[in-house]
């Protein structure tokens, strides 16, 4: 690379972020971390690099494909670079906030870096807003996590949500219910991912009447609870849809507004969920704006703890939100204005630009650097486009 513009290349994925697309994350960033603590949730930062040891222990183990890893030359020992902040916040509340009262309400933003994209995601690299919801095994807790982002995601303007609730273990459930053996329930849940009837069918034999109508049931909340209420399940598979229709009762009487649908075999990234899961659509809006749902937090002496939590998607989020609006910015010209006016201009919410040599044309010099409005003769002037 030689040239200028050779060095600007930068891998797939990857991406420099302008003005005034920087700014704006961050700042949505900030108040979607605000809404968490106003829930009472506490922020932690963990950090980018971890021992791949620990970093892809227990619900790491599903992001092995998807990490960066480099030796560490201080240690001499293997590194990944986070692909997903998650199994991070689990492990700090099972490790240095393992003594801390349960419920643990903890959250977190920060960027991460996958090795590679998907098909609705070209990026490798972007930030990821959420909370976990540590040590809470109840129906409350699952309706919490899901009003919760719609909250925060309403409160920095995105609209026409949609919260597509999942019930990952159920095909499990069922298949070992109906006595189906690991390499067939394995082959379902592949068909059942993708939504294919014959093979499912083929798969399933006799069995796959009650598999065919999962697939059919999934649709707006009522209808699909309606459905499933229709099925002859196995005790575990049961117990699993009355628990999705008491939280959907809870987020209701929260939310009534709220547009609720089920997919009750959806499974596909949902890999260590242990229940009620959820991905977050906005109307119009590419892609998932986030997604969360029910796991098991491993704890050092060998037991488990129930939590649930979202992640949002910050690439997707800032297509949902308003653009930017343009700045109030005034130029100050280089002719002595006294740092106590810039002060208070500063307070009063403008963004000064500070000119650093006299010009003939105030106005003109203030256009050129994208300043909305310029102090001429001690006056502040707005600026024609």
């Amino acid at each position: 690379m030689n040239t200028l513009g050779d060095k600007a290349l930068l891998p797939p994925g990857l991406e420099d972020v302008l003005p005034p697309h920087a700014a704006q994350e961050a700042a949505v960033v900030e108040r979607l971390i605000a809404s968490f603590a106003g829930h009472g949730y506490q922020r932690v930062k963990p950090p980018l690099l971890e021992f791949e040891e620990t970093l892809l222990a227990g619900a790491g183990a599903t992001l092995t494909q998807q990490t960066f890893r480099l030796m560490d030359p201080v240690s001499q020992r293997m590194l990944g670079l986070r692909a997903d902040m998650t199994p991070q916040v689990a492990r700090i509340a099972a490790t240095r906030l393992r003594k801390a009262a349960r419920p643990l309400r903890l959250c977190y933003g920060g960027q991460i870096l996958q090795v590679k994209g998907s098909q609705l995601r070209s990026e490798r690299q972007f930030g990821q807003v959420g909370v976990e919801l540590i040590g809470a095994a109840q129906d409350t807790a699952d309706a919490e996590v899901v009003l919760l982002a719609a909250e925060a995601l309403s409160a920095v303007g995105a609209a026409h949500l949609s919260i597509d609730l999942n019930l990952p273990p159920l095909v499990g459930a069922l298949a070992d219910g109906l006595g189906l053996d690991a390499e067939r329930s394995t082959a379902l849940r592949t068909a059942l991912d993708r939504k294919d009837d014959a093979a499912v069918a083929a798969i399933a034999g006799d069995r796959a009447p009650v598999f065919t109508a999962l697939l059919r049931a999934a649709g707006p909340a009522d209808t699909a609870l309606a459905a499933l209420a229709k099925l002859s399940l196995p005790k575990a598979a049961k117990a699993d849809v009355a628990r999705l229709r008491r939280v959907v009762k809870l987020i209701r009487d929260s939310a009534p507004d709220l547009t609720l649908t089920i997919d009750p075999v959806e499974h596909r990234g949902f890999e260590y969920q242990t229940g009620i899961s959820f991905i977050i659509f906005a109307r119009g809006v590419r892609g998932e704006l986030g997604r969360g749902g029910r796991y098991a937090t491993d704890l050092p002496d060998g037991g488990s703890e129930s939590s649930t939590g979202f992640t949002l998607y910050m690439d997707t989020v800032l297509r949902a939100v308003p653009p930017p609006s343009p700045p109030r910015t005034l130029y100050l010209p280089a002719e002595s204005v006294p740092a106590d006016r810039g002060r208070a201009w500063r307070d009063d919410g403008w963004a000064t630009v500070a000119g650093l040599e006299a010009v003939k044309d105030i106005a003109e010099a203030a256009r050129r650097l994208g300043c909305s409005h310029a102090l001429i003769d001690g006056r502040i002037v707005a600026l024609e486009g």
